[in-house]
């Protein structure tokens, strides 16, 4: 069997390393000049999310591969260039590199009409080759496309600052002295606001809707190890919901004593947000919370609540999509709307196509990644077999029906898994 893996982030290495293993011949394509996905690309001078002041927000013995533990010499929540050299020394341990093409864009993925895949890439030189696969596993993240309001608020035409995404964004010290606004309550607006207070005039954290903020450790467990311990994924949903909401009145208090706005949803109905600076931050004054911008004149911020701010710059973390170019323009992955896969791996219509790495969990994605990867190397081996396409699709749909109850049906929202039932999902396929 002959394998394609397009990417060599986290979920491409798992992949890659999982079909080493098994013994299968497999080559991974990556456009970028080194593999780690979005963690090298700071460091690297590449756009990407990875902010300078990025550290992971799950602990490293769940972050790091089984196989590959995380080193003692680390912290126990590691920065993205931690994280970005543990990838490469796994490869290099692994024995991957030899494996992986880099600066290798892949151009397109087809069915061949045969069974096979037809795998067209182009390398650094514009050089593109044409190649024929029995399988595809796209590792390709979800973390591609700045998200931006759409439209942005009255009057953005006028504002005499600097507007940016996330994306972006590198190091606080660049907004030395000025006076900036950033948007949102999700990881990245949390962790940037935090950091350009440290070197700003004034920070202002503008939230529009409320959004669960949760620290790093509860009961000086981290929260990702909660979430896998057998005591709490035993408990009903309302039960951990009861749980977690007693420990944060405990831990933290009700978010309207710090200025935001609570979240409309129970926990686990409703994005999470792990961060243990950004409450500090707020009591301190070093970042002052503010209702959603309604308009922006000159260098004005007016927010919905009235009050106005002069701004210096505006960092928009308002979250990302993906596009996968490579696959045709309405594919059910490809980031137009809600994902369409059998147990978030498996395209029901287009057999031999796999998507690892596709999904949102809360805490870290390491083990479901890895087991993710483990099935797919059945599926190729043939020690598993896949159920008609009609009875994936029902799965599809009984699992989006779900998401839509929980959190709204989106491109985003149809990629949250809960850690030990996808697991449970996945031994079981």
């Amino acid at each position: 069997m002959s394998v394609c893996v397009i990417g060599a982030g986290l979920s491409g290495l798992a992949a890659a390393y999982a079909l080493r293993e098994a013994g299968l011949d497999f080559v991974c394509l990556e456009k970028s000049p080194g593999v780690g996905g979005i963690w090298r690309r700071s460091s690297a001078g590449e756009p990407g999310p990875a902010y300078r002041a990025l550290h992971l927000n799950s602990a490293k013995q769940l972050t790091g591969f089984e196989s590959f533990p995380m080193g003692e010499e680390l912290p126990l929540y590691p920065s993205h260039r931690d994280m970005a050299l543990y990838l490469r020394e796994f490869a290099e341990w692994a024995g991957l590199l030899p494996c992986i093409e880099l600066r290798t864009e892949v151009v397109s993925v087809r069915a061949d009409g045969s069974g096979a895949w037809t795998v067209v890439s182009r390398d650094a030189d514009g050089v593109e080759s044409v190649r024929t696969f029995d399988q595809v596993v796209v590792a390709a993240g979800h973390h591609d496309v700045p998200l931006l309001p759409d439209p942005l608020p009255a009057g953005a035409e006028s504002f005499t600052g600097r507007i940016l995404h996330s994306m972006e964004y590198v190091d606080g010290a660049e907004f030395a002295g000025q006076r900036v606004v950033v948007v949102g309550l999700g990881a990245s607006a949390v962790d940037i606001a935090a950091d350009v207070s440290r070197h700003a005039e004034r920070t202002v954290l503008s939230v529009r809707n409320g959004q669960h903020v949760v620290p790093k450790q509860l009961f000086g467990m981290s929260v990702d190890t909660i979430a896998v311990a057998p005591w709490f994924s035993s408990k009903s949903l309302t039960e951990q919901q009861e749980f977690i909401e007693e420990a944060l009145r405990v831990a933290r208090g009700p978010l309207t004593e710090y200025g935001l706005p609570e979240p409309p949803n129970r926990i686990f109905q409703s994005p999470v947000t792990v961060s243990d600076e950004i409450l500090p931050r707020i009591r301190q004054g070093a970042v002052r919370p503010r209702p959603g911008i309604e308009s922006l004149a000159g260098a004005e911020v007016r927010f919905t609540d009235g009050s106005v701010q002069d701004a210096d710059a505006i960092v928009f973390c308002t979250g990302f999509g993906w596009t996968m170019p490579f696959l045709e323009a309405d594919h059910p992955a490809g980031g137009q709307g809600p994902v369409r896969l059998y147990r978030r791996v498996v395209d029901p219509d287009r057999p031999g196509l796999y998507f690892l790495g596709l999904i949102r969990p809360v805490g870290s994605i390491t083990r479901l990644v890895e087991a993710q990867a483990r099935w797919v190397v059945r599926l190729v081996r043939g020690e598993s077999v896949l159920p008609d396409a009609e009875v994936m699709h029902k799965e599809v749909d009984g699992f989006l029906e779900g998401i839509g109850r929980r959190y709204g049906l989106s491109a985003g929202a149809s990629v949250h898994v809960d850690v030990n039932g996808y697991l449970e999902q996945l031994a079981g396929a």
